[in-house]
């Protein structure tokens, strides 16, 4: 009862004093200044953490725990966003002062049409990002949070909150700026705020060192850090943009770079308003200087603006990497950034690591020998306990050894650590047992070869490592390499009672022990895939921390030779243009660390090539982040998923070349679209222009523009849908806008020729007045315009490549209403009149003449391009 009135007088005063601490009172330096226990009080919180209800409110006053959060308007206020457009906005106030001089009905078909276009774009769009939303949760980096009620919870860093108590391990990304409530050798990479570049260690206390720069206090962790090693307790003190990493955010808020995809679409964008702005200027001053309605003139003119304007363009874009997010899912693999689709079509060059690529990752301890390949119990127990008392991140490696087979730890204690680093290569705990301390080593067995100075004999007795017994223990190690199995080396050393710690320097003069001897074995999938990607036009090197025999033991088993190799000594020795110079050949790069990973992967991008980069390890965040495209898996160190595009729930290159196929596929048909609308907007600028010359009145009223609009929108709704012929997505692919450019310039005039047609059929044949010749045209616009997709969608003969059955769909219903409609009586409020019988013949003639010259055309423009981009409009990208 006692503790609960504790509680219960805590809690009343200080919810404000969480609010305080949200809105700056508890500042950056206040987090490692203040007392523990004052802290808790202030932030209204105790060690066993908030209750639910409690977080629940907070999160609601404090917002997400995001510092790049920019907060969504509510779906109201974005649909209404949508009528800003100033083209909609003057079309609206024009059409406004029509129904002011008696037209109502006109303005009243203008404000329907407008307005279902764009909810028609907007309720695509939002299920879209809603979606993809909802997959990149499932994937989102969690917290381990205390709840009041005695329960630990998995909970999305976003949700955290001030006073919320957190545990970290190894691996853990910090997820707000926090105070350390509880450490165990305690050590964080905190290079992005204080620009360190190695581990600092941190303590729990109420006193705090290195205070000079406030984000490298002792006692205290913060936003956009991870853990190295060892673990901790945490309570949340700033989350969101009031930590130091959302004030860095937003002082240096920068947008990142845009991909070629992105730049290519705005640039086809920007290309079609400024050719729609001179089309729409020309009709409008042609209509004026022939004297006609000026009110009318300018509706016409808008809405031919707003018809050729690709507002549909951003949806089809959303919805297709949106659809291409949703297979994907079903294939194992989460986006989480939609434009990495585009970069996955365009990859050509993926580095992954051996484990659970090339082989299965299910790592086995096979044995434990000395260095002559004896058994070796003693190298067993040194093993067991460097891993049982090891505080990082636990190995496969460490995993294997602590599940081979039970050891009594009975009277083993713990004095000290110094964690493992990817310098190193090796982890040391100092230990002690019956009032003997030794430190215990373990690691890269070359290095800790390179160490000792001694060795254990099979009788126990330590005896000098000479020359020729370091060559017999380096042959046993070659020898486990070249049967495929990988090892650690196991050493140590005695020191005397007074060592209370262990530091770097005490690696050295060790005693070796032996080797523990792993298997992994070769995945029997891997070399059909290796060789699988390499036909559709990706590369895959690999790049591990394993040695040279070993992984070539490997790549002979999987069947997938080695073009040549390059070791992390080799390379720290290579000048930048000598690493060009050899990465062309080299397949594989062992014993290579962080720094060289992310080196060779900037290079390779220097040559131009497009790079993936799978990778799951605390330290392979920098290379995540360089990548093109950044993978990692599910059951990755927080920071490597956080920092990566896309997540596989399942780690096999098989996934990642579904994936390529889907990105390539998706790049595929948002060209369509863009070929589709480039051919036929400047075909109806050629077509406008010349019918503004030479007609008496308009050739199209604004009600029928926007009602083509429309209808040609919703027919290619389904595009993102559509199948995409093999050969086309045979080979990486990236945007080209010149192609696109040449497309538009040779399909666009064939389009006019057939309006011309149309045109003189209508007045010298049919004898049309104004509303036969629009009602005419608009069918003719309407059909050749929609059934061109299926010429257009395709490099093959157009009965050759069987469409989606959606499209089909789309494209017949849209084609019967635009022919059906002026048959009907509503057709009267459009201005349409029911043609001649002899019209629908000449319809049906002129649009089969029109898809069998767009066939013929085409099959001359791809021989012509072929040299030049076999995989129009995109370029294929050097393997």
């Amino acid at each position: 009862m006692k503790a609960a009135r504790e509680r219960k007088e805590v809690r009343a005063p200080n919810r404000d004093g969480a609010k305080d601490a949200a809105n700056g009172e508890l500042g950056p330096e206040e987090i490692w200044k203040e007392p523990v226990k004052r802290l808790l009080i202030r932030l209204a919180t105790t060690s066993a953490g908030l209750d639910n209800a409690e977080a629940k409110l907070r999160l609601t006053t404090f917002g997400p725990n995001d510092a790049a959060t920019v907060k969504r308007s509510p779906l109201w206020l974005q649909f209404f966003t949508r009528f800003r457009n100033p083209l909609v906005i003057i079309l609206l106030v024009a059409s406004g002062l029509s129904a002011a001089t008696g037209d109502v009905a006109s303005f009243l078909i203008v404000v329907s049409i407008v307005t279902i276009s764009i909810t028609l774009d907007f309720v695509q769009e939002v299920r879209a990002q809603n979606a993809v939303e909802a997959l990149r949760r499932t994937v989102a980096v969690q917290a381990t949070v205390r709840r009041r009620n005695g329960a630990s919870l998995s909970v999305p860093i976003d949700q955290l909150v001030p006073g919320d108590i957190v545990e970290l391990i190894a691996g853990d990304l910090v997820p707000a700026d926090s105070r350390l409530l509880e450490s165990r050798d305690l050590f964080i990479n905190q290079a992005l705020l204080t620009g360190e570049p190695y581990p600092a260690e941190k303590q729990a206390s109420d006193e705090a060192l290195g205070t000079e720069n406030p984000a490298g206090a002792s006692n205290a962790v913060f936003a956009g850090t991870s853990v190295i090693s060892g673990t901790a307790t945490i309570v949340i003190c700033r989350t969101g943009g009031k930590t130091a990493l959302g004030h860095l955010a937003t002082s240096l808020a920068e947008k990142p770079p845009a991909t070629a995809f992105a730049v290519g679409i705005r640039h086809f964008g920007m290309l079609i308003m400024r050719l729609t702005v001179l089309m729409v200027l020309f009709v409008l001053v042609v209509n004026i200087s022939f004297h006609r309605p000026a009110l009318e003139s300018l509706m016409f003119a808008l809405a031919l603006a707003v018809g050729l304007t690709p507002e549909l363009l951003p949806m089809i874009v959303t919805i297709t990497l949106a659809r291409s997010a949703m297979e994907l899912s079903k294939r194992k693999v989460i986006v989480k950034r939609l434009s990495a689709i585009h970069d996955l079509g365009a990859m050509n060059i993926l580095c992954t690591d051996k484990t659970g690529t090339l082989t299965e990752a299910a790592i086995k301890l096979v044995r434990t020998i000395d260095g002559r390949g004896a058994e070796s119990e003693a190298a067993y127990a040194y093993a067991y306990i460097n891993s049982q008392f090891e505080s990082g991140m636990k190995s496969p490696l460490d995993e294997a050894i602590l599940t081979a087979h039970p050891f009594d730890m009975t009277g083993w204690q713990k004095i000290d650590e110094v964690p493992f680093d990817f310098e190193r290569r090796r982890v040391s705990v100092l230990v002690e047992h019956d009032a003997k301390r030794r430190l215990i080593v373990k690691g890269a067995p070359e290095d800790l070869l390179r160490l000792s100075g001694r060795y254990e004999g099979a009788d126990g007795v330590e005896q000098p490592l000479d020359p020729e017994t370091r060559h017999i223990f380096e042959a046993t190690l070659d020898a486990l390499g070249a049967q495929g199995f990988r090892a650690l080396g196991i050493a140590s050393r005695g020191v005397d009672g007074s060592h209370d710690t262990a530091a770097i320097t005490d690696e050295s003069n060790l005693v070796f022990s032996g080797f523990a001897v792993f298997l992994d074995p070769p995945k029997a999938s891997a070399g059909a895939t290796i060789q699988a990607m390499a036909a559709a036009g990706v590369s895959v090197k690999v790049l591990t921390g394993d040695n040279e025999i070993v992984t070539r033991h490997v790549f002979t088993e999987i069947g997938v030779p080695v073009t040549g190799v390059l070791t992390g000594d080799a390379l720290t020795h290579l000048s930048e243009e000598a690493l060009l110079g050899q990465l062309p050949r080299v397949n594989l790069f062992c014993r290579i660390n962080p720094q060289q990973k992310l080196r060779i992967l900037l290079a390779l991008k220097r040559l131009g090539h497009v790079v993936g980069f799978l990778g799951d390890g605390i330290n392979d965040a920098p290379a995540l982040h360089a990548a093109d495209v950044g993978i990692s898996v599910d059951g990755a160190a927080d920071v490597a998923r956080a920092a990566a595009d896309l997540i596989l729930l399942e780690h096999d290159l098989s996934v990642v070349r579904e994936a390529v196929v889907g990105g390539r596929k998706t790049v595929q048909n948002v060209s369509k679209y863009v070929l589709m609308g480039s051919s036929s907007n400047f075909g109806n600028m050629f077509s406008m222009a010349g019918a503004a010359l030479f007609l008496p009145f308009l050739p199209m009223l604004p009600i029928q523009i926007l009602l083509n609009n429309l209808l040609y929108d919703v027919s290619e709704i389904a595009i993102p849908f559509d199948q995409v012929d093999e050969e086309a997505i045979a080979s990486p692919v990236k945007w080209d806008v010149k192609f696109i450019e040449h497309f538009m310039l040779v399909f666009g005039p064939v389009s006019s020729v057939f309006d011309f047609l149309t045109f003189y059929a209508l007045l010298h044949v049919f004898g049309a007045g104004e509303a036969l010749f629009h009602t005419g045209w608009f069918m003719e616009s309407m059909t050749t315009q929609v059934l061109v997709v299926f010429a257009i969608r395709t490099r093959r003969w157009f009965f050759r490549s069987r469409p989606n059955g959606f499209l089909v769909s789309m494209a017949v219903a849209v084609v019967a209403v635009a022919i059906g409609l002026p048959l009907l009586p509503i057709g009267g409020w459009f201005g349409f009149v029911a043609p001649p019988p002899l019209f629908f013949v000449f319809l049906i003639g002129a649009t089969i003449a029109y898809l069998a010259l767009v066939e013929i055309t085409k099959r001359i423009f791809y021989h012509f391009t072929a040299t030049r981009s076999p995989r129009a409009p995109m370029d294929i990208v050097p393997g």
